[in-house]
């Protein structure tokens, strides 16, 4: 009942937060583009689904997948980023938009890749797809 009532607190919080930084705290794809030719310690998160990362819109080479649902349980994957730009990545920018908000309360420079996985696409971006067996 516990971790219920911190979850429900947790997501309130989230989604406060995402609502103030809404307009802040963002990249357009272009500059994602951009900033990795330029800095090789850009860390790529995309929070969607496994399915969606290797689905039909693909995903960033290089990035890692931590599903916005387990990212509070695992952001300790993410402490040897901590002082590197953290790039986060979904299908439209809304899940990532709560991932940004909570990366950044925990003192993470974290940046939400404004689009998503959508506008990167339609932008003619290159991206990768997993191996179907």
């Amino acid at each position: 009942m516990i971790l219920l009532s911190t979850i429900a607190l947790t997501t309130a919080a989230l989604m406060t937060m995402h609502q103030q930084d809404a307009g802040r705290d963002t990249i357009m794809p272009a500059e994602v583009q951009q900033l990795l030719e330029k800095d090789s310690t850009v860390f790529l998160l995309d929070v969607r689904t496994e399915e969606e990362y290797n689905g039909a819109t693909g995903h960033l080479r290089g990035s890692v997948l931590i599903p916005v649902q387990e990212l509070a349980e695992r952001i300790g994957e993410l402490a040897p980023h901590k002082k590197n730009t953290i790039i986060a990545i979904c299908r439209s920018g809304n899940r990532s938009g709560w991932a940004t908000s909570m990366l950044r309360s925990q003192g993470y420079p974290a940046l939400n890749m404004v689009g998503g996985m959508i506008r990167w696409n339609s932008e003619g971006r290159p991206v990768e797809h997993s191996e179907r067996k």
